[in-house]
């Protein structure tokens, strides 16, 4: 579940780049980092002054929420109304950040999501909506949340907040130590649970008074609620002077500002253990006093709860640089729904050289970059050798910063580059600040670079007066007041090294001395305002989109299980999708492996796809435009390099509409299809063909063969799955209803020419297609799997009867190699699309007659690869299962290794004695009267593969795993552990194939599972057949009646099954078909 929000605002201080975080808020929206149904509003708020406190900002931006959701609901003034049924959170960016130029909501955190929908850098805001939209705010009546962003705050995945009959306001706390409430914020609660004081830097007495029973203490973690009737009486207060003063209104009416604090000035104020007179007079001026009457009034009605979240933790974001690197280096709580890792949506050359214990957060790290236990690096772009000791926090760093870092003694330092825009100058300026430096205590009692101030102007020559003005006072000369930081030069370009020299004065001398005296300079005070967040995190998305590039690389050469989708919907929705097109086809061009370049299309196809947005049509479709022919025809030569580059040429021409976009893609999956192949077609190394008795003309060579159940494993067979994850498929050569429904025949005749006749059911039907084919042009259409005689003549191409294409015609091939031609005949009584392996295992008959009656021999193993091949040639593409269930008698595994040329390798599985007829007893076939429509089954899964779907993967190892399994199962006998691996089977099907069990399969399922160990769709489901293994035997006719009571099931039938431990066949007969004179030869030698 997920709260749904009407309307999302985040709050900014005034001039803090409001249009940047509306950017980044429309982002988050776009790449769905804001749940499946974001907010109908997202709005980033400025605050109308510019210390108007967090009790003024939640006034202004509940006022700009009502009257936004005012407009849209067709009112011309604000009314309240529009708050009965709103669901509002409001997120409060607050005060600038010492260690992040665009605030703690925006500082990274090391933290990466695999199964996020698109790829971003997971910021604190990005945790925060997180745990309120998932977590915290789950089943909240409608109302107003307001969320402060200055702290990390984890919260288990059900906090246990009861909200039956709920009323008024509730603030959220978590259980904290006693010593950390010292500084900061508790609630004093009766047993109750309503407020009865807010206490802020308490004494040990006033702490120890809110302890609980397990001595921890209520901590004020900036989340409140106001329910809808508090939120309306909050709003109403924003025409009262002097809250006037808070929103932009007031602003605009020429109202004096005002600051309020959200929990002491607004919330305190319902607190049970107030009283007017109290509270008024805690106000600051004349203003706030005023303005606390009014909020007395108008809110000291509503109850003030709290809900303390058990095992939830609170971690301030202080300005301590010593807390924010520990926060960043040690792991969240149990309770967190995030992950930190060492290095996060960053490329390091060589990551054996960060320590445990640091971390690199959106960063290209290059050569060698050591990085010790303790230190963070955050936006940097850097080139070793560099060597970074502990307690150092770097961040925003370029390449051109490297040179200046080497050799640099870096240890307890926080080194920072900035974005500053001075009127229309835009210029970069680095500070320079020591891990244990307080920024705003008194020069004589503190530190600079960890030092006494009075050392470091020994040691570096500065003096008091090159910092702050005569007439500062003492106790104002502070650490953030300055002026340190380089930021123009009259004469020359300035850099990190001008900063870098205060850690080694005495190597710099007093040349750097009179440089930096000589540069214009500004205290981190005085640089605040003038930080440009937009340039920064500009500067941050072109790093985060140059590692990204990185990545592209590493996964693809490395063959790394990564998904890249996630990294190309970012690279569109940010506009980064060239830079990583041009990565893709420089990959796909210089890897030398088909393989690769193949994923690498596939990678290309999917930032199309994303660039439609939705739109356009279908993914899957037609890819044989003729503007891509010649770029198609450079791949299937062997030249990828050629190829890839006309490829992207063209690319460049469909880039107008979603509509060509799309085609676009299609094409590109048509190109990798053509590298699938080739990488496939790799197995016709292990087809061997001998010399037989060429058989006498006219006599045919007949072959029939069982179909294959698959017990567990399909779709790890399916090409690239099975040479680049590796595949297992348990499956069993099956007689259903007692014969062997598949085959084919073959003679030689004494006209030069194929006739190619399929039958209906059996080797006795009457003719139900002929086709004659007399000259190769009558061959060409072989590779289009739905033109008349397609397999079987991809199957004369494959078998090199015939040479295609060649100079020598038809006719003279026919009559030089064989003094004829020659006729075929196929047939199978299983319907279209059973799952039973038709096609492949008549591919397989066909090709076994063939040979035989061409006076070849190939052994079983051949075949399986024989097959392969003609369905790479065929494009219908596929797996290696059917013709292994259906050529290899019995039951048996075939494994495939994760590597090319692709092998199969098949083993039988010894079972118990007897164990084969039990298994007969109990195996029923139940025909679901559904055909399988899905054509593009087989595409999506391919398509899934190549993005590396996390799901997908995870599916192939657990396809495997069950596989062996299941061969275990089957070893012992054990036919309800075969059951569960048939059930998971099933759903790892469906995993694979979304959609591929209909709604009246559904139905039958459910009435049979009762009565089943197990049960599965044959093949790819959609439709066919299904298998069910009965818990009693022989259950054919107590089936028929289960099913038959079943309601929406339409024409289903019920068919025996048993194994078929004899194998298929190829028999040489005499002229007659129906002549069996002559004696059967086994093909498996």
């Amino acid at each position: 579940m997920a709260a749904e929000w009407s309307v999302l605002l985040l709050t900014c201080q005034r001039g803090g780049c409001v249009s940047a975080f509306q950017r980044e808020l429309e982002a988050r929206r776009l790449r769905g980092g804001l749940g499946p149904r974001p907010p109908a509003l997202l709005l980033a708020v400025e605050d109308p002054w510019a210390r108007l406190g967090s009790g003024g900002a939640t006034l202004n931006a509940l006022l700009v929420a009502a009257e936004h959701l005012s407009a849209r609901a067709g009112c011309t003034v604000v009314t309240s109304d529009v708050l009965r049924e709103a669901r509002i959170l409001i997120l409060h960016m607050g005060r600038d950040f010492s260690f992040d130029d665009c605030g703690r909501a925006f500082t990274c955190l090391p933290v990466e999501e695999p199964g996020a929908p698109a790829e971003a850098l997971v910021c604190n805001l990005d945790s925060l909506l997180g745990t309120m939209t998932h977590r915290l705010c789950v089943g909240s009546p409608p109302g107003v949340w307001v969320c402060s962003t200055d702290m990390l705050l984890t919260v288990p995945s059900a906090p246990g907040i009861d909200w039956d009959g709920f009323q008024g306001v509730r603030v959220i706390a978590v259980p904290g130590s006693q010593a950390y409430a010292r500084n900061h914020g508790v609630y004093l609660a009766d047993e109750q649970g309503l407020v009865r004081d807010i206490i802020y830097k308490g004494t040990e007495a006033q702490i120890q008074q809110c302890a609980g029973p397990d001595g921890t203490v209520p901590l004020v973690c900036g989340v409140v609620f106001f329910s809808s009737d508090a939120a309306e009486q909050l709003l109403a207060t924003h025409v009262i002077p002097p809250l006037d003063a808070c929103t932009y209104m007031g602003l605009d009416s020429g109202a004096p500002p005002i600051q309020l604090s959200l929990f002491f000035d607004i919330v305190l104020c319902m607190a049970g253990g107030m009283t007017k007179e109290d509270f008024v007079k805690g106000g600051g001026d004349a203003s706030v006093r005023s303005a606390r009457s009014v909020l007395w009034t108008a809110l000291r009605a509503f109850p003030l709860s709290m809900a303390c979240i058990p095992n939830a933790s609170y971690d301030y974001m202080t300005t301590s640089a010593s807390d924010h690197i520990r926060s960043l280096t040690l792991l969240p709580g149990s309770a967190s729904h995030l992950r930190f890792c060492k290095t996060a949506h960053s490329h390091v050359d060589q990551p054996c050289l960060l320590e445990d214990g640091s971390s690199v957060t959106n960063c290209l790290l290059e050569g060698a970059v050591r990085l010790a236990a303790g230190s963070v690096i955050q936006h940097c772009h850097l080139q070793g050798p560099l060597e970074i000791g502990p307690g150092c926090l770097l961040s925003g760093l370029t390449t051109g910063s490297s040179l200046a870092l080497q050799g640099c003694p870096l240890r307890d330092i926080v080194l920072q580059g900035h974005h500053i825009q001075l009127r229309d100058l835009l210029c970069r300026v680095f500070t320079l600040t020591g891990r244990l430096d307080d920024w705003q205590s008194p020069a004589e009692e503190a530190t600079y670079l960890n030092m006494p101030w009075a050392e470091f102007f020994h040691r570096t020559g500065i003096r008091e007066g090159d910092l702050w003005d005569a007439e500062t006072p003492r106790r104002s000369r502070c650490l953030l007041s300055a002026r340190l930081f380089p930021v123009l030069h009259a004469c020359e370009a300035l850099g990190l090294e001008d900063v870098l020299w205060l850690l080694d004065p005495v190597a710099a001398a007093g040349e750097r001395l009179a440089r930096w005296r000589a540069a214009w300079r500004m205290s981190w005070q005085e640089l605040l305002p003038c930080l440009d967040k937009a340039a920064e995190l500009a500067a941050r998305r072109a790093l985060f989109f140059l590692q990204g590039q990185h990545k592209v690389r590493r996964v693809l050469l490395g063959c790394q299980d990564s998904s890249l989708l996630p990294l190309a919907r970012s690279a569109v929705h940010e506009g980064y999708h060239e830079a990583v097109l041009g990565m893709l086809d420089e990959v796909a061009s210089t890897a030398g492996d088909a393989g690769i370049a193949a994923r690498a299309l596939a990678c290309i196809a999917d930032v199309l796809g994303c660039m439609a947005r939705g739109e356009g049509g279908l993914r899957s479709g037609p890819a044989a435009n003729r503007e891509w022919a010649s770029a198609f025809r450079r791949l299937e030569s062997g030249d990828i390099a050629g190829g890839v580059w006309e490829l992207a040429a063209e690319r460049q021409k469909w880039m107008s509409s979603a509509a060509l976009l799309v085609r676009a893609a299609r094409h590109y999956e048509g190109a990798e299809q053509i590298l699938l192949r080739q990488a496939v077609m790799s197995s016709c190394q292990f087809v061997t063909v001998g010399q037989a008795e060429l058989p006498p003309l006219g006599h045919w060579v007949q072959v029939a063969c069982p179909a294959r159940l698959d017990l567990s494993g399909g779709w790890s067979d399916t090409p690239p799955i099975t040479y680049e994850h590796g595949g297992a498929v348990v499956d069993v050569a099956v007689l259903v209803d007692g014969c062997r429904p598949i085959g084919a025949r073959v003679r030689r005749i004494g006209e030069p020419e194929l006739r190619l006749v399929s039958l209906g059911g059996t080797p006795q039907s009457e003719v139900a297609v002929e086709l004659v084919c007399r000259e190769l042009e009558h061959l060409r259409d072989y590779c289009q799997p739905h033109a008349p005689g397609a397999l079987l003549k991809a199957a004369f191409i494959c078998t090199q009867i015939v040479q295609f294409p060649s100079q020598k015609p038809l006719r003279a091939q026919l009559m030089e190699s064989f003094g004829g031609g020659f006729e075929v005949h196929t047939w199978s009584k299983l319907p279209h699309g059973s799952g039973l392996g038709t096609s492949s295992i008549l591919a397989g008959a066909v090709m076994a007659s063939l040979y035989r009656a061409a006076g070849k021999a190939a052994s079983t193993e051949s075949l399986i690869h024989a097959v392969l091949h003609l369905e790479q040639r065929l494009t219908t593409g596929g797996g290696w299962q059917d013709q292994v269930g259906g050529l290899v008698p019995g039951i048996k595994i075939g494994r495939s290794k994760a590597q090319l040329p692709l092998r199969v390798e098949v083993e039988k599985i010894p079972v118990p004695n007897g164990f084969t007829q039990t298994l007969n007893n109990h195996l029923l076939l139940v025909y679901t009267g559904k055909t399988r429509l899905a054509r593009n089954l087989l595409q999506d899964v391919v398509r899934n593969w190549y993005a590396r779907l996390p799901s997908a993967v995870q599916n192939a190892d657990a396809l495997v795993s069950n596989a062996e399994e299941c061969a275990q199962a089957l070893r012992q006998g054990n036919l309800p552990l075969i059951g569960k691996c048939l059930d998971r089977y099933w759903q790892q099907k469906k995993c694979m194939a979304p959609g591929c069990e209909p709604l009246a399969v559904g139905r039958m399922m459910e009435a049979l599972r009762p009565y089943v160990y197990g049960q599965c769709l044959a093949g790819a489901g959609g439709g066919g057949f299904l298998y069910v293994l009965t818990k009693g035997p022989r259950q054919k006719e107590a089936l028929h009646q289960i099913l038959a009571k079943t309601e929406g099931l339409g024409n289903f039938s019920i068919h025996s099954i048993e194994v078929d431990t004899g194998g298929f066949a190829v028999e040489v007969m005499g002229c007659d078909p129906k002549d069996g004179a002559h004696p059967r030869e086994d093909v498996a030698v």
